[in-house]
């Protein structure tokens, strides 16, 4: 039986499709109005976004202190350049503050109908996504951060030694695999959750061993936080997200000998998402190669910091150093113009390999 591509692609943000985002949230007692306002400013300050096409804001009518924002935009791409800004950051802050929970959600949209959608439209015609496309239930994500130059053999000790916590955190949510990576004073913190990402998230942050890392941590980044502040901890958490914005795995079972590996490109500036939709693009490729060792494949991608997670079956044999999976002098040259640096100094358009930190598996469910 063949696989195709669509079957093989389990997310992606480069298809075109419109976007809806749903975000549901739990307010403290006593600050509707406030949340109100927030979102009145909210609102204007979104309206002249690229992409942002419109939004709802609900209110529950069995718990008035449940609400539900609804936004639509022409693309996934648009919305991300937005909610990975320092602008976004600062336009939710009052919004924020006033949430004692918060659910964010991303869809695609692949079908619309109703009476509202019977007549032509007028305006924008919004791309659809074509087909379903197909997963196992995993969700990906990752985290970045800089530590203070100089203190990356500590860090890499702290990273590597802590004890992992419990994987199961309800009945439908589990923590899978957790793999860190260091390039320089960069790290990456990869995730992968069955289930519910934000109930993981928040389960990961309340377990004492991972509360203990966080604390052995604070003295050697180089964004100063607060966790015992709420708004400081959610805030550095928002800045650090790096969203996985594509996935790609070529074969239905692993094989027996798979390595990990993540490589780091760090971008021309506003050539983010260029480099990140480039590389998806030789990832599709790949997954259609019966030959190719890469068995699955991530891109996450935030303004200009570009990381590609990759699964290999069997050694790399050195062919990160050319430009892994980046073949023929054409696609290199591409590379090299989408990456950030003098010319010359990131030899034939190649990554940065990053140091492989720890990479832990959940135990098998008995």
């Amino acid at each position: 039986m063949t696989t195709t591509l669509s079957e093989r692609v389990s997310q992606s943000a480069f298809d075109g499709s419109m976007l809806r985002v749903v975000l549901l949230m739990d307010l403290h007692e006593g600050v509707q109005q406030q949340f109100f306002e927030a979102y009145e400013q909210l609102r204007h300050d979104i309206a002249s976004v690229p992409g942002h096409l419109g939004d709802q804001l609900c209110q529950s009518f069995e718990n008035p202190e449940q609400w539900l924002i609804t936004s639509e935009w022409e693309s996934a791409p648009q919305y991300l350049a937005w909610v990975n800004s320092e602008e976004h950051t600062e336009q939710v802050r009052p919004l924020g503050a006033c949430v004692r929970t918060m659910r964010p959600m991303q869809f695609t949209v692949l079908k619309e109908t109703g009476r509202r959608y019977d007549a032509p439209a007028k305006g924008f015609g919004g791309r659809l996504q074509t087909t379903p496309r197909l997963g196992t239930g995993v969700v990906r994500h990752a985290l970045t951060f800089t530590v203070k130059p100089g203190t990356e053999a500590k860090v890499a000790e702290i990273l590597s030694s802590y004890s992992s916590p419990a994987a199961q955190v309800d009945e439908h949510t589990r923590l899978l695999r957790t793999s860190l990576f260091m390039y320089g004073n960069r790290v990456v913190r990869a995730v992968e959750v069955q289930g519910d990402l934000t109930a993981a998230l928040r389960h990961v942050a309340k377990q004492p061993e991972i509360r203990a890392v966080e604390q052995q941590m604070d003295p050697y980044l180089e964004q100063e936080r607060d966790l015992t502040d709420p708004e400081s901890a959610r805030m550095f958490f928002m800045r650090a997200a790096l969203p996985a914005v594509h996935h790609v795995a070529a074969l239905r079972r692993e094989p027996q000998e798979v390595r990990r590996h993540a490589l780091f490109y760090p971008a021309k500036a506003g050539c983010g998402p260029l480099l990140a939709r480039f590389l998806a693009r030789q990832d599709e490729a790949a997954a259609q190669r019966p030959t190719s060792p890469v068995v699955s494949s991530s891109v996450f991608q935030r303004d200009d910091v570009v990381v590609r997670l990759l699964d290999v079956s069997g050694p790399s044999d050195g062919r990160f150093a050319a430009g892994f999976g980046i073949d023929g002098p054409r696609k290199a040259a591409v590379l090299r113009r989408l990456l950030a640096g003098e010319p010359g100094a990131v030899p034939d358009g190649a990554p940065h390999p990053m140091d492989l930190i720890t990479d832990r598996r959940a135990p098998a469910q008995s």
